[in-house]
């Protein structure tokens, strides 16, 4: 087992990420994830919704050629969840009818992500997804854990260590300010929304018969909605792979996404522009365009 802040094994030391066939990586992230696996720190990941933040974990896993462990946050999820958890009353409930198992309290004990990830026979890939929705104590609560790589269990007195330090990755989506206190602990990368040429080689890999043209007419016109003055939702790298697989469901050609001036929407717009503010902001530029003619 290795002590924690020793020196990584050789194999560690060969770990290195450099994107799959199938997730583009740009070089800064590439630098992000390879330095938080050689400083054995957690990586956060912040970035807008939809720029493949929980993907990355799972491309660093399969690159790593390690198995991944999923803790995905929701609001109401408590950092002791990862730890374990104790049912007091199945316990209960099995010594009123007289069941043996109540005599092990180990048999009550539900192991949570982190202790699956603790004690697993070799080293993981460990995703904390979306920890900006739990409550803002949530990271503080899990500050020695991830630092120390070991816990405590009260009911059976015994203390979970990691047998291999995981690879941590945790995502947010800047909902929230982390506490100063838990972003020390970690290596930080902010994935920056794909320019133009990054994008082309993201759609390559899920769309790699698209055609130039009509790739070229519907990235413009996806940039052009992103640079919107009073956008509330900006359309995501997802939503524009989605866009393209509608485009190409329907055969359109560069020719048909042209937008003749009497309407400023796109085609098949509900993939992108998600609520009903922005759609009527586009209906209102569109009157006012035709009104000026």
């Amino acid at each position: 087992m290795n002590a924690i802040g020793a020196l990584p094994n050789n194999r560690e030391s060969l770990m290195k990420f450099e994107g799959t066939e199938d997730y583009v990586a740009t070089q800064d992230l590439t630098v992000a994830v390879n330095a938080a696996v050689a400083l054995e720190r957690p990586l956060l990941v912040k970035g807008e919704p939809g720029t493949g933040k929980t993907e990355l974990a799972k491309q660093v896993a399969r690159a790593l050629d390690l198995p991944m462990i999923e803790w995905h946050i929701k609001s109401t999820t408590r950092a002791a969840q990862g730890l374990y958890e104790y049912d007091a009353v199945s316990r209960l409930r099995d010594s009123q009818l007289g069941d043996d198992r109540v005599h092990d309290v180990a048999n009550y004990i539900k192991k949570g992500k982190l202790w699956q990830a603790f004690t697993a026979p070799g080293k993981v890939v460990l995703l904390i997804d979306e920890i900006d929705k739990a409550d803002i104590e949530f990271p503080n609560d899990l500050l020695q854990e991830l630092d120390r790589m070991e816990f405590h269990v009260y009911e059976t007195g015994e203390t979970i260590r990691a047998y291999n330090r995981p690879v941590v990755i945790i995502t947010s989506n800047n909902e929230k300010e982390l506490p100063d206190a838990f972003l020390r602990r970690c290596f930080f990368h902010y994935i920056q929304f794909p320019d133009m040429d990054t994008m082309r080689k993201i759609v390559a890999v899920h769309h790699p018969g698209i055609k130039d043209a009509l790739l070229t007419t519907a990235l413009t016109q996806f940039y052009e909605i992103r640079d919107q003055q009073g956008l509330k939702k900006k359309p995501s790298t997802s939503e524009v792979l989605d866009w393209l697989k509608l485009l190409l469901a329907e055969d359109l050609t560069a020719d048909d996404l042209k937008r003749d001036g009497a309407s400023a929407l796109p085609k098949l717009h509900g993939a992108l522009l998600k609520n009903e503010q922005d759609v009527r902001l586009f209906e209102r530029l569109a009157f006012m365009a035709r009104g000026q003619r």
